[in-house]
């Protein structure tokens, strides 16, 4: 996995603009420090920085094809693509003659080949710029989920491109403006795809391309979800499923580096573990090596709540003895997990002040520290919003609502103005901002977008929009969440649920079949039980585990009070004064302004940090 930033200008001369090209690629180091190289010509600056993962020795980027002497074009690449052997034996059918073992030269070849078109052959997740030095034009792709992040900056003569903001912001042209757009995008608790809270900075969609030519700047779908007819019974349909995972992980331990799963005793990244488990035993490589997350003094601090019963560790460990894993918990404390220099790392992997507290902190640090094992790791990520794991899928409140569904389940935690998340933020810039009215909007554009089959039923109609929403929208936060934190720490975390063939085959399935058993994720249950534990087969959603000791929130108040008493903290201009006040007062339970004290901090972080300019 690696980091990419490039710059294209045909109205100057790019060879003379090796600092400026070179400070854009220096951003990206956490991305790839293994290695790293740039390409210069005329119109055209590709960097690049190397996270090596297949063929250590001959993956150097950015990747050139020459034909008698002549540039035909050049690539700065970033992700796995898993069906490159298959791929590699038909261009070497078709004439072409490979100097590299990796996928990276698979895509390049790919292009020559297909052009554009290459990206629908690719089975995997990633990001890439293709230069094409024959016809002086540029191509941004970026795989069908958005796994790998893709940013690009357009200018009067050209285009700015890289992996996160921080590659463009460090070119001289762009500044951090953020206006109130950027915000209600920061706080609605959506992702739009293709927006980014700064302005002037956009993502490539997933499943889109964007060319640059002189005469400007073009963006093309080449894959979105599709309405399709589901014909198979329930058993076929169990096994279809079963036989795509099998294939998706066997595929996904490919790696000439160590390589881990991420196993937090739920079902989801137990049914990874447990599939790779079996695979990489029938190949004679196990056994399969394991890390999972804890707190210290989290057993004793525990208290069951609405959406977390049942702490990890003991899942984890089960199965971890079920399939002979060799595994490990890494045990973190509040006083790392409040660290403002750790705020500060991880505000600096996502670019953006996070809102979520500890849950960034602890999976920078957790990640830290598996890298200190392993380069590569699988996880179980987005089988909840593929196979409608989440409350939302099934509370009837959240479904009849004209708004995304967990806006409506998920308020008791921010995202409308009035949650606990955004309860020190000035009244009148919520009023501005009017979160409710920004999130209802962008929620009609996507019911908009939802394919849909004739004479559907009404209720399977819902259930096609809900799943629809979750695949495209929700997802978006912790796939986006997931690769900064990961990346931060020079890890590559792969996601077999996010599989395209996966993901068009149970989003076609009827509803009835994804929970013909009346609890969550049935299908998912039903497809891997027999690689499983009882208990965890039959375990209820658990969302990732936040820290419980009760030093955190009084921790955070202490930081909140240092920012309260500076006159020159920014974030004071965005928070209410009076809620401040009660906030810290020394009745207020910390407790019950955890979620509020954690944005502050992260904003003020932000603000300061990346010298922001708000236009509000």
């Amino acid at each position: 996995m690696c980091g990419i930033t490039g710059w294209v200008a045909y109205d100057r001369d790019l060879t003379l603009e090796r600092d400026v090209l070179d400070a854009m690629t220096a951003t990206q180091l956490c991305r790839g420090p293994d290695d790293g190289g740039v390409h210069l010509e005329r119109h055209a600056a590709l960097g690049h920085r190397r996270l090596a993962v297949l063929d250590p020795e001959g993956g150097a980027q950015p990747m050139t094809a020459e034909h008698d002497g002549r540039l035909l074009a050049a690539l700065s690449y970033n992700g796995e693509v898993y069906n490159h052997h298959e791929l590699r034996a038909e261009l070497v059918a078709a004439g072409h003659r490979f100097r590299t073992r990796g996928d990276t030269e698979v895509v390049l070849r790919g292009y020559l080949e297909w052009g554009e078109r290459v990206a629908e052959r690719l089975n995997g997740m990633f990001a890439f710029a293709v230069w094409d030095a024959r016809t002086e034009e540029l191509l941004l792709v970026r795989d069908r989920m958005g796994v790998k992040p893709l940013h690009y900056h357009p200018t009067p003569d050209g285009v700015l491109f890289g992996s996160e903001p921080k590659a463009l912001l460090t070119h001289p042209a762009v500044r951090p403006v953020v206006d109130l757009d950027g915000l209600r995008e920061l706080f609605s608790m959506i992702r739009t795809p293709g927006l980014t809270p700064y302005r002037g900075i956009a993502e490539v969609r997933p499943g889109h391309l964007v060319r640059v030519r002189r005469s400007g700047v073009s963006v093309h779908r080449y894959w979105s979800l599709e309405a399709r007819r589901h014909t198979q019974d329930l058993a076929t349909t169990i096994g279809t499923v079963r036989a795509l995972l099998e294939d998706i992980v066997h595929r996904q331990l490919e790696a000439d580096v160590p390589l881990c799963s991420l196993l937090s005793g739920g079902l989801d990244s137990s049914a990874v573990t447990a599939l790779a488990a079996r695979s990489l035993e029938a190949a004679g490589a196990g056994p399969v090596r394991s890390f999972a997350v804890d707190f210290t003094g989290q057993s004793e601090h525990f208290h069951p709540d609405a959406v977390r019963t049942t702490p990890d560790r003991p899942y984890a460990e089960l199965l971890a003895r079920h399939v002979g894993a060799d595994h490990s918990v890494i045990e973190l404390d509040s006083a790392a997990l409040t660290d403002p220099a750790q705020r500060l790392a991880t505000l600096r992997a996502r670019d953006l002040p996070g809102g979520v507290g500890d849950m960034d902190t602890s999976l920078l640090l957790f990640f830290r520290r598996v890298r200190e094992h392993s380069t590569v790791a699988l996880s179980g990520e987005s089988a909840d919003e593929l196979f409608g794991g989440y409350r939302w899928f099934h509370d009837p409140k959240a479904l009849d609502a004209d708004d995304f569904p967990w806006a409506t389940a998920l308020s008791g935690f921010g995202g409308a103005g009035t949650g606990p998340r955004e309860q020190l933020l000035d009244r009148e810039l919520l009023a501005k901002l009017d979160l409710p009215g920004y999130r209802r909007a962008r929620y009609r554009e996507a019911l908009a977008e939802v394919p849909h089959l004739p004479d559907t039923d009404p209720f399977e109609r819902r259930m096609r929009e809900v799943s629809y929403l979750n695949l495209t929208r929700f997802v978006r936060i912790l796939l986006d969440r997931k690769d900064r934190m990961s990346m931060a720490s020079g890890l590559e975390v792969r996601v077999p649920f996010c599989d395209h063939r996966l993901v068009q085959y149970v989003f076609n399935t009827p509803w009835t079949m994804k929970s013909f058993d009346g609890r969550e994720k049935s299908l998912l249950r039903a497809a891997v039980r027999d690689v499983l534990p009882a208990e965890i087969a039959g375990r209820m959603k658990s969302p990732y585990p936040i820290v419980q000791d009760p030093r955190y929130p009084e921790l955070l108040r202490r930081e909140l009070a240092a920012l309260a008493a500076d006159p020159g903290s920014p974030a004071l201009a965005l928070l209410d004064r009076r809620e401040l006040a009660d906030a810290l007062a020394p009745d207020t339970d910390p407790q019950t302004v955890r979620l509020a004290a954690d944005l502050a901090l992260d904003l003020d972080a932000w603000l300061t940090e990346y010298q922001v300019s708000l236009e509000l």
